[in-house]
């Protein structure tokens, strides 16, 4: 249903009220935990040997095109970072755990996050080879959605990359992100330009994509195998 536009005594169009607002709390939270994996933030010595296999030397090179990272050479080059983002307040960076192997398969972060205006952006997905277009990849996604707009109360989720990046443009979309257009010109990294494609959750449309996330990760869609009976689109 359109919402009706609202008038102020000037009879200018004005926004919807929003009540009883006040400013949101950081992420803090240690671990989240979903069926098939847990979300804990970054250990620099519990990650590291797991994590090196995502961000080290033998990674894809095509896994990089589109981050403003390059692989770690070294393990004690990559250490310090781990030890470094380990610290930082924004972004908030979690490892992806499978809980079947116990192995730390790659990482996102929460970024970006205004507290006062309640926005918040997922950001830094790095995934192994062995993550991409699996379940625990989607639940990752899901876990950390839940994080910020059920548990932390934030009202926009924002999901960013390069415009060219057409599969990170599908994730997007495929999870329910809504996609909002272009900021020409908006970054340079690598030596190149960056236009910024984005994409938005907000909280009154976060119940109906939790909801579609939650039936397609139900144990009851996967055959023994592992394999979906039903895909995401047709929820």
């Amino acid at each position: 249903m359109k919402e009706t536009v609202r008038h102020n005594q000037y009879n200018q169009p004005i926004g919807h009220p929003v009540s009883n607002w006040s400013t949101r709390k950081n992420p803090t939270k240690p671990t989240l935990e979903g069926i098939y994996c847990r979300l804990e933030k970054i250990d620099p010595t519990r990650h590291l040997e797991d994590l090196y296999t995502v961000y080290g030397p033998d990674t894809t090179p095509m896994n990089w095109t589109y981050l403003p990272l390059v692989p770690f050479e070294h393990k004690l080059e990559f250490s310090a970072y781990l030890t470094s983002i380990s610290q930082s307040q924004d972004p908030v960076h979690y490892a992806i755990v499978d809980k079947t192997s116990g192995k730390a398969l790659g990482t996102l972060a929460l970024m970006r996050i205004d507290k006062v205006q309640g926005t918040v952006e997922v950001g830094f997905v790095i995934y192994s080879d062995q993550l991409k277009r699996t379940r625990i990849a989607t639940e990752a996604q899901y876990l950390l959605a839940c994080y910020a707009l059920d548990e932390l109360g934030y009202r926009r989720y924002e999901w960013k990359c390069d415009a060219l990046n057409e599969p990170s443009k599908q994730a997007a979309l495929r999870l329910g992100f809504v996609y909002e257009g272009i900021f020409r010109n908006a970054v340079v990294y690598k030596g190149r330009n960056r236009d910024t494609a984005w994409f938005s959750i907000i909280d009154s449309e976060w119940p109906k994509i939790k909801l579609r996330l939650e039936s397609w990760l139900s144990p009851s869609n996967f055959l023994s195998d592992g394999k979906q009976r039903k895909r995401l689109s047709d929820f």
